[in-house]
């Protein structure tokens, strides 16, 4: 069966640039059972309630300034599916969401950017989901929860964010510029990062969903919610009792985590016989 998959995108350019990140999501397919669809819950998708994208044939958003000029002609062609994106949102609306659909939003970087490494033809369908920012852990998490049954049909829950996101830290003041890709990383970015993977293998959602006033360091990792709230969509998604494998981890800019996490729904209990 499939997991569902949290990855973080980190920068724009990881899609040209090597980097521990680039190489592991370039592994990842492998790994996994090849799916029969994709449903991405970016950061960089934000609504007021749910949007399903219901494209036939997705364009590309290039939602970023003052990068290399080759990444403003990238394309990652891959198909939508309406029939889907249907399908997704009536499940979204069956447990109490607001959800609608939405037409002409192409990919933005927390889409194209890790897919462009993982699954490089582009010959899966794609959909996207939107994230909340004005709500927190547990709602997302209960969006997640109303994407269960997904796997079962072959369906891939891709969520993409940042297990730690502070740009005003990722920028060197000093030289008016972006800290080197290699620097060390921050102690208090690797005290979340361990703390998130220790909360994770305890199945401890209680602790996760009030990361804000539990997990060390988390308003500077996370001065807004919107890099980790798809982490929230996956989990539920995997369903109760499901086990976390923190699959990668690694750094960037020396405050960027770019931890991946599998989430395996937990096995069904054999039936016994009457």
């Amino acid at each position: 069966m499939l997991p569902t998959v949290f990855v973080s995108h980190g920068s724009p350019n990881m899609a040209l640039f090597e980097s521990p990140a680039r190489r592991f999501m370039k592994g990842l397919a492998a790994t996994l059972p090849r799916p029969k669809a994709i449903l991405s819950v970016s950061a960089h998708f934000t609504t007021a309630v749910p949007v399903v994208i219901a494209d036939e044939k997705p364009e590309m958003i290039y939602d970023f300034g003052g990068f290399e000029r080759e990444l403003y002609e990238m394309v990652y062609p891959a198909p939508g599916s309406p029939v889907l994106a249907e399908k997704i949102g009536r499940q979204i609306a069956a447990a109490g969401f607001d959800a609608r659909l939405g037409i002409d939003r192409g990919f933005d970087h927390g889409t194209w950017v890790p897919l462009s490494l993982i699954y490089p033809d582009a010959d899966i369908p794609v959909v996207q989901l939107s994230i909340q920012p004005r709500q927190d852990a547990a709602y997302h998490y209960r969006l997640g929860q109303a994407l269960q049954g997904l796997a079962d049909e072959g369906i891939l829950v891709m969520a993409s964010g940042s297990l730690t996101h502070n740009l005003n830290e990722v920028f060197d003041r000093r030289r008016g510029g972006m800290r080197p890709l290699e620097s060390a990383n921050e102690p208090w970015a690797e005290e979340f990062s361990a703390w998130v993977a220790d909360r994770l293998d305890q199945n401890a959602v209680d602790d996760l969903l009030a990361y804000r006033t539990k997990a060390p360091h988390a308003a500077r990792n996370h001065p807004t919610d919107e890099h980790l709230l798809p982490l929230y969509v996956a989990l539920g998604a995997a369903g109760a009792g499901a086990s976390a494998e923190r699959v990668h981890t690694s750094g960037q800019f020396g405050a960027l985590m770019m931890d991946a996490y599998l989430f395996h729904p937990a096995a069904a209990p054999e039936s016994r016989a009457a």
